[in-house]
Protein backbone atom coordinates (compact mmCIF):
# COMPACT_ATOMS: atom_id res chain seq x y z
CA UNK A 1 0.00 0.00 0.00
CA UNK A 2 1.05 3.46 -1.07
CA UNK A 3 1.53 5.89 2.06
CA UNK A 4 2.04 9.15 0.47
CA UNK A 5 5.10 11.16 1.95
CA UNK A 6 7.09 14.67 2.17
CA UNK A 7 10.52 15.53 2.65
CA UNK A 8 11.47 18.73 4.47
CA UNK A 9 13.62 21.06 6.36
CA UNK A 10 11.92 23.44 9.43
CA UNK A 11 13.21 26.24 11.79
CA UNK A 12 12.26 26.20 15.35
CA UNK A 13 10.03 29.34 16.66
CA UNK A 14 11.04 30.38 20.40
CA UNK A 15 13.63 29.22 22.43
CA UNK A 16 15.42 26.57 20.54
CA UNK A 17 16.22 29.30 18.16
CA UNK A 18 18.87 30.57 20.69
CA UNK A 19 21.47 27.32 21.50
CA UNK A 20 24.85 28.13 22.21
CA UNK A 21 27.11 26.20 20.14
CA UNK A 22 28.51 23.37 23.22
CA UNK A 23 24.04 22.86 23.61
CA UNK A 24 23.66 21.95 19.95
CA UNK A 25 26.80 19.81 19.77
CA UNK A 26 25.58 17.97 22.78
CA UNK A 27 21.78 17.75 20.82
CA UNK A 28 23.62 16.10 17.80
CA UNK A 29 25.64 13.35 20.20
CA UNK A 30 22.36 12.87 21.77
CA UNK A 31 20.17 12.69 18.83
CA UNK A 32 22.65 10.39 16.91
CA UNK A 33 23.53 8.03 19.63
CA UNK A 34 21.02 5.94 21.85
CA UNK A 35 18.54 8.52 21.95
CA UNK A 36 18.21 8.60 17.79
CA UNK A 37 15.39 5.52 18.25
CA UNK A 38 13.03 7.23 20.89
CA UNK A 39 13.67 11.10 18.87
CA UNK A 40 12.84 9.25 15.67
CA UNK A 41 9.83 7.28 17.00
CA UNK A 42 8.37 10.10 18.57
CA UNK A 43 8.81 12.45 15.90
CA UNK A 44 7.02 10.20 13.42
CA UNK A 45 4.34 9.90 15.78
CA UNK A 46 3.69 13.23 16.17
CA UNK A 47 3.89 13.79 12.28
CA UNK A 48 1.35 10.99 11.78
CA UNK A 49 -1.14 13.07 14.18
CA UNK A 50 -5.24 12.33 13.24
CA UNK A 51 -4.33 8.94 11.76
CA UNK A 52 -6.55 6.07 12.87
CA UNK A 53 -3.45 3.71 14.13
CA UNK A 54 -2.95 2.61 17.22
CA UNK A 55 -0.15 -0.10 16.96
CA UNK A 56 3.16 1.56 17.34
CA UNK A 57 4.93 -1.54 16.01
CA UNK A 58 2.77 -1.23 12.62
CA UNK A 59 3.64 2.39 12.75
CA UNK A 60 7.22 2.27 13.09
CA UNK A 61 6.69 -0.34 10.14
CA UNK A 62 4.50 1.92 7.57
CA UNK A 63 6.97 4.45 8.18
CA UNK A 64 10.11 2.60 8.26
CA UNK A 65 12.06 4.90 5.71
CA UNK A 66 11.31 8.20 7.70
CA UNK A 67 14.73 10.06 9.02
CA UNK A 68 14.93 13.13 11.10
CA UNK A 69 18.36 14.85 11.59
CA UNK A 70 19.21 17.52 13.58
CA UNK A 71 21.66 20.10 11.38
CA UNK A 72 24.34 22.67 12.49
CA UNK A 73 23.24 26.26 11.18
CA UNK A 74 25.14 29.00 12.53
CA UNK A 75 22.10 30.89 13.66
CA UNK A 76 20.73 27.49 15.84
CA UNK A 77 19.78 24.46 14.12
CA UNK A 78 17.16 22.91 11.62
CA UNK A 79 15.48 19.70 11.39
CA UNK A 80 16.13 17.76 8.20
CA UNK A 81 13.46 15.50 7.99
CA UNK A 82 12.49 12.58 5.26
CA UNK A 83 9.55 10.47 4.49
CA UNK A 84 7.18 12.44 6.43
CA UNK A 85 3.74 11.34 6.27
CA UNK A 86 1.63 13.88 3.59
CA UNK A 87 -1.04 14.12 6.12
CA UNK A 88 0.86 16.63 8.09
CA UNK A 89 1.31 19.00 5.39
CA UNK A 90 -1.02 21.94 3.85
CA UNK A 91 -0.03 22.33 0.27
CA UNK A 92 3.71 21.87 0.61
CA UNK A 93 3.57 23.13 4.63
CA UNK A 94 3.96 21.56 7.75
CA UNK A 95 0.62 22.13 10.20
CA UNK A 96 2.19 25.04 12.49
CA UNK A 97 0.41 22.32 15.60
CA UNK A 98 2.62 19.58 14.70
CA UNK A 99 5.44 21.96 13.55
CA UNK A 100 5.31 23.25 17.36
CA UNK A 101 5.08 19.51 18.92
CA UNK A 102 7.90 18.33 16.86
CA UNK A 103 10.13 20.79 18.53
CA UNK A 104 8.49 19.63 21.78
CA UNK A 105 9.78 16.12 21.37
CA UNK A 106 13.22 17.39 20.78
CA UNK A 107 13.35 19.90 23.77
CA UNK A 108 11.29 16.87 25.94
CA UNK A 109 13.61 13.64 24.83
CA UNK A 110 16.52 15.56 24.68
CA UNK A 111 16.26 18.02 27.47
CA UNK A 112 15.23 15.17 29.63
CA UNK A 113 18.13 13.18 29.17
CA UNK A 114 20.61 15.53 29.76
CA UNK A 115 19.08 17.73 32.59
CA UNK A 116 16.90 15.22 34.70
CA UNK A 117 18.00 11.72 33.94
CA UNK A 118 21.84 12.29 34.09
CA UNK A 119 21.82 14.65 36.69
CA UNK A 120 23.03 13.42 40.02
CA UNK A 121 20.81 16.72 41.48
CA UNK A 122 18.02 14.32 41.08
CA UNK A 123 17.93 11.58 43.20
CA UNK A 124 15.46 9.03 41.45
CA UNK A 125 15.41 6.76 43.83
CA UNK A 126 13.70 8.87 46.33
CA UNK A 127 9.87 10.72 46.23
CA UNK A 128 11.15 13.86 46.94
CA UNK A 129 13.58 13.27 43.64
CA UNK A 130 11.05 12.79 41.67
CA UNK A 131 8.21 14.85 41.99
CA UNK A 132 11.04 17.21 41.82
CA UNK A 133 12.26 16.17 38.55
CA UNK A 134 8.18 16.34 37.13
CA UNK A 135 7.91 19.89 37.72
CA UNK A 136 11.25 20.73 36.11
CA UNK A 137 10.27 19.17 33.05
CA UNK A 138 6.64 20.39 33.43
CA UNK A 139 8.58 23.85 34.14
CA UNK A 140 10.77 23.58 31.18
CA UNK A 141 8.10 22.85 28.81
CA UNK A 142 6.58 25.99 30.12
CA UNK A 143 3.39 24.49 31.65
CA UNK A 144 3.15 25.42 34.57
CA UNK A 145 1.79 29.09 35.08
CA UNK A 146 1.54 30.90 38.36
CA UNK A 147 -0.88 34.05 38.86
CA UNK A 148 -4.13 31.59 37.46
CA UNK A 149 -6.45 30.62 39.37
CA UNK A 150 -7.17 26.42 39.25
CA UNK A 151 -9.44 25.64 36.41
CA UNK A 152 -7.34 22.47 35.02
CA UNK A 153 -9.71 19.32 34.22
CA UNK A 154 -7.87 16.34 33.78
CA UNK A 155 -9.74 14.31 30.95
CA UNK A 156 -8.78 10.05 30.68
CA UNK A 157 -10.58 7.51 28.98
CA UNK A 158 -10.15 5.34 25.66
CA UNK A 159 -8.56 5.76 22.48
CA UNK A 160 -10.89 3.11 21.12
CA UNK A 161 -14.40 4.09 21.88
CA UNK A 162 -17.54 4.64 19.73
CA UNK A 163 -18.52 7.59 18.05
CA UNK A 164 -21.07 7.50 20.55
CA UNK A 165 -19.23 7.88 23.62
CA UNK A 166 -16.50 9.96 21.45
CA UNK A 167 -19.14 12.80 20.51
CA UNK A 168 -20.22 12.50 24.39
CA UNK A 169 -16.59 13.21 25.44
CA UNK A 170 -17.32 16.62 22.86
CA UNK A 171 -19.99 17.33 24.68
CA UNK A 172 -18.23 17.45 28.27
CA UNK A 173 -15.65 19.51 27.14
CA UNK A 174 -17.89 21.91 25.69
CA UNK A 175 -19.59 22.31 29.06
CA UNK A 176 -16.37 22.65 31.12
CA UNK A 177 -14.95 25.12 28.04
CA UNK A 178 -18.32 27.43 28.65
CA UNK A 179 -17.49 27.56 32.29
CA UNK A 180 -13.79 28.75 31.74
CA UNK A 181 -12.18 25.73 32.07
CA UNK A 182 -9.24 24.17 30.70
CA UNK A 183 -8.72 20.97 29.26
CA UNK A 184 -5.53 18.08 29.77
CA UNK A 185 -5.68 14.62 28.58
CA UNK A 186 -3.24 12.04 27.30
CA UNK A 187 -3.47 14.10 23.68
CA UNK A 188 -4.21 11.20 21.71
CA UNK A 189 -7.55 9.93 19.74
CA UNK A 190 -10.57 9.17 21.33
CA UNK A 191 -11.49 10.32 24.47
CA UNK A 192 -8.39 12.23 24.75
CA UNK A 193 -9.40 14.27 21.62
CA UNK A 194 -12.83 15.08 21.95
CA UNK A 195 -12.93 17.28 25.25
CA UNK A 196 -10.23 19.04 23.60
CA UNK A 197 -12.67 19.37 20.30
CA UNK A 198 -15.67 20.36 22.64
CA UNK A 199 -13.34 22.85 24.58
CA UNK A 200 -12.31 24.63 21.96
CA UNK A 201 -15.98 25.04 20.53
CA UNK A 202 -16.58 26.91 23.63
CA UNK A 203 -13.46 28.85 24.94
CA UNK A 204 -14.00 30.98 21.28
CA UNK A 205 -18.05 31.66 22.18
CA UNK A 206 -16.53 32.82 25.33
CA UNK A 207 -14.13 34.57 23.90
CA UNK A 208 -11.44 32.96 25.39
CA UNK A 209 -8.44 33.46 23.53
CA UNK A 210 -5.76 31.74 25.89
CA UNK A 211 -7.23 28.80 26.86
CA UNK A 212 -5.43 25.72 27.37
CA UNK A 213 -5.40 22.38 25.32
CA UNK A 214 -2.29 20.77 27.50
CA UNK A 215 -1.38 16.65 26.16
CA UNK A 216 0.76 14.77 28.73
CA UNK A 217 2.29 11.72 27.29
CA UNK A 218 5.51 9.21 27.13
CA UNK A 219 7.79 7.87 24.63
CA UNK A 220 6.29 4.32 24.73
CA UNK A 221 2.71 4.98 24.41
CA UNK A 222 3.38 8.39 21.85
CA UNK A 223 3.64 5.96 18.32
CA UNK A 224 -0.19 4.31 19.32
CA UNK A 225 -1.51 7.73 20.90
CA UNK A 226 -0.68 10.37 18.36
CA UNK A 227 -0.87 14.01 19.90
CA UNK A 228 -3.90 15.49 18.25
CA UNK A 229 -3.09 19.01 16.84
CA UNK A 230 -5.42 21.05 18.86
CA UNK A 231 -2.49 20.51 22.06
CA UNK A 232 -0.90 23.53 22.32
CA UNK A 233 0.94 22.40 25.08
CA UNK A 234 2.53 18.75 24.56
CA UNK A 235 4.68 17.15 27.43
CA UNK A 236 6.79 13.94 26.90
CA UNK A 237 7.33 12.60 30.45
CA UNK A 238 10.22 9.98 30.50
CA UNK A 239 7.74 6.78 31.41
CA UNK A 240 4.44 5.94 32.38
CA UNK A 241 4.80 6.61 35.85
CA UNK A 242 5.99 10.01 35.92
CA UNK A 243 3.09 10.96 32.93
CA UNK A 244 0.70 9.55 35.82
CA UNK A 245 2.23 12.09 38.78
CA UNK A 246 2.51 14.78 35.74
CA UNK A 247 -1.83 14.36 35.64
CA UNK A 248 -2.13 14.33 39.34
CA UNK A 249 0.14 17.41 39.94
CA UNK A 250 -1.00 19.52 37.19
CA UNK A 251 -4.64 19.18 36.94
CA UNK A 252 -7.37 20.49 39.69
CA UNK A 253 -9.80 17.72 39.01
CA UNK A 254 -10.13 14.43 37.25
CA UNK A 255 -13.26 12.93 34.77
CA UNK A 256 -12.71 10.02 33.60
CA UNK A 257 -14.49 8.77 30.37
CA UNK A 258 -15.01 5.21 29.24
CA UNK A 259 -11.99 3.44 28.57
CA UNK A 260 -10.17 -0.02 28.25
CA UNK A 261 -6.88 -1.33 30.70
CA UNK A 262 -5.14 2.02 30.41
CA UNK A 263 -8.12 3.92 31.76
CA UNK A 264 -8.26 1.26 34.25
CA UNK A 265 -4.89 2.00 35.17
CA UNK A 266 -5.31 5.40 35.73
CA UNK A 267 -8.16 5.18 38.25
CA UNK A 268 -6.48 2.83 40.04
CA UNK A 269 -3.23 4.79 39.85
CA UNK A 270 -5.66 7.98 41.24
CA UNK A 271 -7.27 5.88 43.45
CA UNK A 272 -3.91 4.27 45.22
CA UNK A 273 -2.84 7.53 45.56
CA UNK A 274 -6.07 9.12 47.51
CA UNK A 275 -6.43 6.08 49.56
CA UNK A 276 -3.18 6.67 51.47
CA UNK A 277 -3.89 7.78 54.59
CA UNK A 278 -1.93 11.13 54.78
CA UNK A 279 -4.29 12.16 51.37
CA UNK A 280 -7.61 11.31 53.50
CA UNK A 281 -8.28 15.54 53.90
CA UNK A 282 -7.30 16.75 50.51
CA UNK A 283 -10.08 17.69 48.08
CA UNK A 284 -10.02 16.55 44.30
CA UNK A 285 -12.94 15.89 42.23
CA UNK A 286 -13.36 12.91 40.29
CA UNK A 287 -16.16 12.44 38.07
CA UNK A 288 -17.02 8.89 36.22
CA UNK A 289 -19.02 9.77 33.33
CA UNK A 290 -20.45 8.70 29.40
CA UNK A 291 -23.49 8.59 27.83
CA UNK A 292 -26.55 6.10 28.72
CA UNK A 293 -25.00 3.49 26.71
CA UNK A 294 -22.03 3.60 28.87
CA UNK A 295 -24.01 3.02 32.01
CA UNK A 296 -23.20 -0.83 32.41
CA UNK A 297 -19.46 -0.43 32.22
CA UNK A 298 -19.00 2.74 34.69
CA UNK A 299 -20.93 -0.73 37.06
CA UNK A 300 -18.57 -2.61 36.03
CA UNK A 301 -15.50 -0.30 37.45
CA UNK A 302 -17.53 0.45 40.18
CA UNK A 303 -17.85 -3.43 41.41
CA UNK A 304 -14.56 -4.17 40.23
CA UNK A 305 -13.18 -1.12 43.05
CA UNK A 306 -15.63 -2.02 45.39
CA UNK A 307 -14.49 -6.12 45.46
CA UNK A 308 -10.76 -5.24 45.35
CA UNK A 309 -9.77 -2.07 47.06
CA UNK A 310 -13.55 -1.51 49.17
CA UNK A 311 -16.16 0.66 49.94
CA UNK A 312 -13.46 3.29 51.11
CA UNK A 313 -12.23 3.69 47.40
CA UNK A 314 -15.67 4.05 46.25
CA UNK A 315 -16.67 7.19 48.30
CA UNK A 316 -13.59 9.25 46.25
CA UNK A 317 -15.46 9.48 42.99
CA UNK A 318 -19.09 9.96 41.76
CA UNK A 319 -20.46 8.32 38.64
CA UNK A 320 -22.95 10.54 36.73
CA UNK A 321 -24.38 9.15 33.40
CA UNK A 322 -25.55 11.29 30.60
CA UNK A 323 -25.50 14.39 31.75
CA UNK A 324 -22.77 16.93 30.13
CA UNK A 325 -24.16 20.02 32.51
CA UNK A 326 -23.86 18.05 35.47
CA UNK A 327 -20.43 16.85 35.03
CA UNK A 328 -19.31 20.76 34.87
CA UNK A 329 -21.30 21.97 37.54
CA UNK A 330 -19.91 18.95 39.65
CA UNK A 331 -16.21 19.52 38.41
CA UNK A 332 -16.95 23.73 38.82
CA UNK A 333 -17.50 23.64 41.93
CA UNK A 334 -15.01 20.94 43.27
CA UNK A 335 -12.41 22.82 41.61
CA UNK A 336 -13.62 25.99 43.84
CA UNK A 337 -12.68 24.17 47.03
CA UNK A 338 -9.67 22.91 45.68
CA UNK A 339 -9.06 26.54 45.42
CA UNK A 340 -10.29 27.37 48.84
CA UNK A 341 -8.36 24.27 50.53
CA UNK A 342 -5.07 25.84 48.53
CA UNK A 343 -5.42 29.20 49.31
CA UNK A 344 -5.83 28.21 52.81
CA UNK A 345 -2.87 26.52 53.21
CA UNK A 346 -1.05 28.68 50.93
CA UNK A 347 -0.42 25.96 48.72
CA UNK A 348 0.43 26.34 44.70
CA UNK A 349 -2.68 26.50 42.23
CA UNK A 350 -0.15 25.31 39.62
CA UNK A 351 1.55 22.13 40.92
CA UNK A 352 -0.20 20.19 43.69
CA UNK A 353 2.95 19.44 46.07
CA UNK A 354 0.54 18.59 49.40
CA UNK A 355 -0.13 15.17 47.72
CA UNK A 356 1.62 12.19 49.03
CA UNK A 357 2.67 9.89 46.22
CA UNK A 358 4.10 6.41 47.45
CA UNK A 359 7.38 5.22 45.95
CA UNK A 360 5.53 1.97 44.73
CA UNK A 361 3.32 4.59 42.78
CA UNK A 362 6.62 6.10 41.19
CA UNK A 363 8.73 3.42 40.67
CA UNK A 364 8.87 2.74 37.02
CA UNK A 365 7.40 -1.34 36.53
CA UNK A 366 8.59 -3.19 33.63
CA UNK A 367 6.31 -5.38 32.14
CA UNK A 368 8.22 -8.17 31.44
CA UNK A 369 6.59 -11.75 31.80
CA UNK A 370 8.84 -12.11 34.61
CA UNK A 371 7.42 -9.19 36.22
CA UNK A 372 3.80 -9.33 35.31
CA UNK A 373 4.03 -13.09 36.95
CA UNK A 374 5.54 -11.99 40.48
CA UNK A 375 3.18 -9.38 41.05
CA UNK A 376 1.47 -9.78 44.42
CA UNK A 377 -2.30 -9.32 43.96
CA UNK A 378 -3.76 -10.31 47.84
CA UNK A 379 -5.98 -9.29 50.06
CA UNK A 380 -3.76 -8.76 52.83
CA UNK A 381 -1.96 -5.80 51.23
CA UNK A 382 -2.24 -2.08 52.43
CA UNK A 383 -5.26 -0.97 50.21
CA UNK A 384 -3.52 1.54 48.26
CA UNK A 385 0.13 -0.74 47.93
CA UNK A 386 -2.94 -3.41 45.89
CA UNK A 387 -4.06 -0.29 44.28
CA UNK A 388 -0.11 0.19 43.43
CA UNK A 389 0.27 -3.50 42.09
CA UNK A 390 -3.09 -3.57 40.31
CA UNK A 391 -1.92 -0.28 38.42
CA UNK A 392 0.78 -2.51 37.51
CA UNK A 393 -1.10 -5.41 36.18
CA UNK A 394 -3.43 -3.40 33.93
CA UNK A 395 -0.13 -1.33 32.93
CA UNK A 396 1.33 -4.62 31.29
CA UNK A 397 -1.94 -5.56 29.26
CA UNK A 398 -1.77 -1.62 28.34
CA UNK A 399 2.08 -2.29 26.74
CA UNK A 400 1.12 -6.07 25.40
CA UNK A 401 -1.65 -4.45 23.35
CA UNK A 402 -0.18 -1.34 21.95
CA UNK A 403 3.53 -0.33 22.90
CA UNK A 404 6.04 -1.30 20.17
CA UNK A 405 8.23 -3.80 22.62
CA UNK A 406 5.16 -5.02 24.24
CA UNK A 407 3.68 -6.23 21.18
CA UNK A 408 6.97 -7.78 20.82
CA UNK A 409 7.38 -10.01 23.72
CA UNK A 410 4.12 -11.24 23.17
CA UNK A 411 5.29 -12.58 19.69
CA UNK A 412 8.15 -14.21 21.30
CA UNK A 413 7.06 -15.74 24.17
CA UNK A 414 3.16 -15.71 24.55
CA UNK A 415 0.69 -13.92 26.84
CA UNK A 416 1.09 -12.28 30.27
CA UNK A 417 0.37 -14.69 33.06
CA UNK A 418 -1.61 -12.55 36.32
CA UNK A 419 -1.67 -14.82 39.55
CA UNK A 420 -3.35 -13.54 42.89
CA UNK A 421 -6.12 -14.19 45.25
CA UNK A 422 -9.20 -15.40 43.55
CA UNK A 423 -11.29 -12.95 45.28
CA UNK A 424 -9.14 -10.27 43.38
CA UNK A 425 -8.76 -12.30 40.18
CA UNK A 426 -12.40 -12.93 39.29
CA UNK A 427 -13.24 -9.58 39.07
CA UNK A 428 -9.99 -8.46 37.03
CA UNK A 429 -10.86 -11.50 34.61
CA UNK A 430 -14.70 -10.68 34.45
CA UNK A 431 -13.21 -6.99 33.79
CA UNK A 432 -10.60 -7.76 31.47
CA UNK A 433 -13.53 -9.91 29.29
CA UNK A 434 -16.09 -6.88 29.12
CA UNK A 435 -13.31 -4.42 28.04
CA UNK A 436 -13.17 -7.05 25.21
CA UNK A 437 -16.26 -7.47 24.28
CA UNK A 438 -16.89 -4.05 24.46
CA UNK A 439 -14.04 -3.57 21.40
CA UNK A 440 -12.38 -1.13 24.36
CA UNK A 441 -8.95 -2.98 23.82
CA UNK A 442 -8.35 -1.91 19.94
CA UNK A 443 -9.65 -0.04 17.38
CA UNK A 444 -12.79 -1.60 16.07
CA UNK A 445 -12.73 -3.66 12.89
CA UNK A 446 -9.07 -5.22 14.45
CA UNK A 447 -9.08 -8.93 15.94
CA UNK A 448 -7.89 -8.64 19.28
CA UNK A 449 -5.82 -11.11 20.64
CA UNK A 450 -5.53 -11.18 24.42
CA UNK A 451 -1.91 -10.68 25.45
CA UNK A 452 -2.49 -12.07 29.04
CA UNK A 453 -4.07 -14.90 30.93
CA UNK A 454 -5.32 -15.12 34.56
CA UNK A 455 -4.54 -17.60 36.58
CA UNK A 456 -6.89 -18.60 39.64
Amino acid sequence: MEHHVVDTQISPEGRLEILSKAEVAKLLDSSQGGLYQVFRNCSLAVLNSGSTLDDGKELLERYAAFDISILQRERGIKLDIKGAPASAFVDGKMIKGIHEHLFAVLRDIIYVNDEILGNPRFDLATTEGVTDSVFHILRNAGVLRPMTNPNLVVCWGGHSISREEYDYTKKVGYELGLRALDICTGCGPGAMKGPMKGATIAHSKQRIANGRYLGITEPGIIAAESPNPIVNDLVIMPDIEKRLEAFVRVGHGIVVFPGGAGTAEEILYLLGILLHPDNAHIPFPLIFTGPATAGEYFERIDQFIGRTLGPQAQQRYKIIVDDPVAVAREMHAGIRQVREFRKERSDAYYFNWGLRIDPEFQRPFHPSHENMRNLHLHKNLETHLLAANLRRAFSGVVAGNVKDQGIRAIEQYGPFEIHGDTSIMEPMDALLASFVAQHRMKLPGKQYNPCYRVIR
